[in-house]
C-alpha cells in the first residue's frame, strides 16, 4: 500500500479530505480489485496524491462496510434495498455514516451538513433524501447513545 511518507504529505482541508474519501468510495463501488489498488490509481487524479485521511477513513469503512450497510437499511422506505439507492449517494451515506459514529472530532451535524453539500455537488436532488437518512439515523443513535 502506498500510504504517504512525511514528503508526500497533502494538506488539505477536512471538506477537501472528505471529498477525496467520496471520490474513492465512489470509484471503488465500480470494481472488485484491492482497496489500495483503487487508491493506487487514482492518486494522480488529485493534486499532491491522496491525503492520509481520505486514505483512512475509506480503508476503515470498507472494514465496516456490512455494519455501516445494515445502518443505512433501516431508514430506506419499505421495499427499497441498497441497490437502489445510486452509487453517488450510496457512497455520501456510508462516509457521513461513518464519521457520525467513528470520528470523535467532526460533530454529527457537520458531518451531515458535509453530505449534503456533497450530494448537491455530485447527485441530482438527492440531497434531501440524504438528509432525511442522516438525520433520522442520527436522532436514533443519538437518543441511543444517551441511554448508555
Amino acid at each position: 500500500m502506498s500510504f504517504l511518507n512525511e514528503k508526500e504529505y497533502v494538506n488539505l482541508t477536512r471538506s477537501e479530505a472528505r471529498e477525496q474519501a467520496f471520490m474513492l468510495l465512489f470509484s471503488k463501488s465500480f470494481d472488485d480489485e484491492p482497496l489500495e489498488m483503487t487508491i493506487d490509481e487514482h492518486s494522480e487524479m488529485f493534486i499532491g496524491g491522496v491525503c492520509a485521511y481520505a486514505q483512512a477513513v475509506v480503508t476503515a469503512i470498507e472494514d465496516k462496510e456490512a455494519e455501516i450497510d445494515e445502518d443505512i437499511k433501516k431508514y430506506l422506505k419499505k421495499g427499497w434495498s441498497l441497490s437502489r439507492i445510486s452509487k453517488p449517494s450510496l457512497a455520501i451515506l456510508r462516509l457521513a455514516i461513518y464519521e457520525i459514529k467513528y470520528v470523535d472530532n467532526v460533530p454529527d451535524s457537520v458531518a451531515i451538513s458535509e453530505a449534503v453539500e456533497l450530494a448537491k455537488k455530485y447527485t441530482i436532488d438527492e440531497n434531501k433524501f440524504i438528509n432525511g437518512i442522516l438525520g433520522s439515523f442520527n436522532r436514533d443513535y443519538q437518543a441511543e447513545a444517551n441511554k448508555k
